[in-house]
């Protein structure tokens, strides 16, 4: 057991993984082996793996970042530690999360607008939030306009 993790972790280091990225496979890695503690970890079947992710999503509700990185630590010793070259596990990933972009209030705009003290920052500020369907031409020109008005 203790050479199996020598090996994944010096693998690690030799492809000079980061700090971080190290500690968590290794983490993922040991808990992996901890569970097929009664199978041999070589032969563990895609099946059973994707079971385990399930498993740990149900019960520990892992993150859709985290169970990639699992499914990264396990791949690493098949593919990296056994030699087995690149291969297509068929292992369940989560969809991307979407995330919607943060967007300003008008009072939070109007409050940003009001807080700033230069001229020129201030009006910079209120032409970017002016209207977002403003086309390049008209922007340039307002830009132009305002700054030819601030001389």
């Amino acid at each position: 057991m203790e050479e199996v993790f020598e090996k994944y972790r010096n693998l690690l280091l030799q492809k000079r993984y980061s700090k971080n990225t190290i500690k968590v496979y290794c983490a993922y890695f040991s808990d992996f082996y901890q569970y097929f503690s009664n199978l041999n970890i070589d032969y563990v079947t895609i099946e059973d793996i994707n079971k385990y992710i399930l498993g740990l999503i149900k019960e520990k509700s892992i993150s859709i970042s985290q169970q990639n990185q699992r499914i990264n630590a396990i791949k690493f010793y098949y593919e990296k530690v056994l030699n087995r070259g690149r291969q297509y596990y068929n292992l369940y990933r989560p969809k991307k999360e979407q995330k919607l972009p943060k967007v300003l209030s008008k009072a939070e705009i109007k409050k940003l607008i009001d807080c700033t003290i230069n001229l020129k920052h201030k009006c910079i500020i209120s032409l970017l939030y002016v209207n977002n369907n403003i086309k390049f031409n008209n922007f340039a020109s307002i830009i132009f306009n305002s700054f030819v008005k601030l001389i």
